[in-house]
């Protein structure tokens, strides 16, 4: 009898303490029904690294969204992260570039591919950061076909670009682009789709790895293109997306030694000075994009893009012969 009292005090103890929690305010949701009013649960777009989704190691988020609404959590990537996706893009970069130009090609079809078939959930989540239903359909359009127009480029700009060199000794000299490696990207603030697939797409498909700062109002859409990316079969590490803010990052980005090239979008005169100066200190190359109609693809379908990240090698290569003494060469 004293062992059934003892079970019953502890339920009772149980129930009180259930009874004390505190309340949480509800707010409204649209998905009222029979569960009535409920806090509706927000997601958290982590940074994507390596090929992996890791968090901030500042601990650090945002909440961006409308005036008055909140859409989600998004880490403030830090300057540890940025560091950290150098060393992720560095080590991917060379098998990379040593793919061929076809595989090259397919993968980023099959990007293009899979952004067709999710190409709904972009246009909600776009609509839901502020874009009209008809931009948030041409952000999404154009970002697909920017993909693959780039990826019809993989195996093509290489013979286009190169050239066999007239020279007055007995040589062959050939000269053709490759990659320069490590390569960031700054995407645009009001094309948040479109305009970062529209960076990121001349960069890989010339062989380069890079890493992208999201646009720091609009970041949902990268996040999420970020998971189409780790579904494909495009290597981790070939691309990573920070996102956070351009003023925290800026320096960093410009002043790492182990970054070969920025590429500039939106057009902010001192923002660009900045990162000329401040790339002046160890030779990186800067290319300005400016501020193009990102879903138009006369604006920004262009092979010329790809070579803006490329280098040109030029070969020796000696002819051996007769010369007309009779002597070999």
């Amino acid at each position: 009898m004293a062992k059934q009292k003892s079970k019953t005090n502890h339920s009772a103890q149980g129930a009180g303490a259930h009874s004390a929690r505190p309340a949480v305010s509800p707010q409204p949701s649209s998905s009222n029904g029979a569960h009535g009013d409920r806090v509706e649960v927000l997601k958290t777009y982590k940074l994507y690294i390596g090929g992996e989704f890791p968090r901030s190691e500042s601990g650090r988020y945002y909440t961006p969204g409308p005036a008055g609404k909140a859409l989600a959590n998004v880490c403030l990537g830090s300057r540890k992260d940025f560091r950290e996706a150098v060393l992720k893009a560095r080590s991917a970069q060379d098998s990379w570039a040593d793919r061929t130009a076809f595989n090259r090609s397919q993968i980023l079809y099959r990007i293009g591919e899979m952004l067709e078939g999710r190409k709904a959930q972009f246009i909600e989540e776009l609509t839901a950061q502020g874009l009209s239903a008809a931009s948030a359909r041409a952000e999404v359009f154009a970002a697909i076909d920017r993909m693959i127009y780039y990826a019809g480029w993989c195996d093509k700009y290489v013979q286009v670009m190169s050239s066999v060199n007239p020279v007055a000794s007995s040589h062959f000299d050939f000269s053709m682009p490759e990659p320069v490696g490590v390569v960031v990207a700054l995407a645009p603030e009001e094309s948040p789709l479109a305009g970062l697939v529209s960076l990121i797409a001349p960069i890989i498909a010339g062989g380069n790895s890079c890493i992208v700062l999201a646009s720091e109002q609009r970041p949902l859409s990268a996040v999420s293109f970020a998971e189409v990316l780790n579904s494909s079969d495009l290597p981790g590490g070939v691309v990573n997306i920070l996102t956070g803010r351009r003023s925290e990052l800026l320096k960093p980005m410009a002043t790492h030694m182990d970054v070969n090239a920025i590429v500039h979008s939106d057009g902010d005169a001192n923002e660009l000075k900045t990162l000329q100066e401040l790339a002046a200190l160890n030779v990186k190359r800067i290319i300005s994009r400016g501020t193009p109609d990102w879903t138009k693809g006369d604006a920004t379908e262009n092979p010329y893009w790809i070579m803006d990240t490329q280098e040109i090698k030029t070969t020796w290569h000696p002819v051996e012969g007769i010369s007309a003494a009779g002597s070999k060469y």
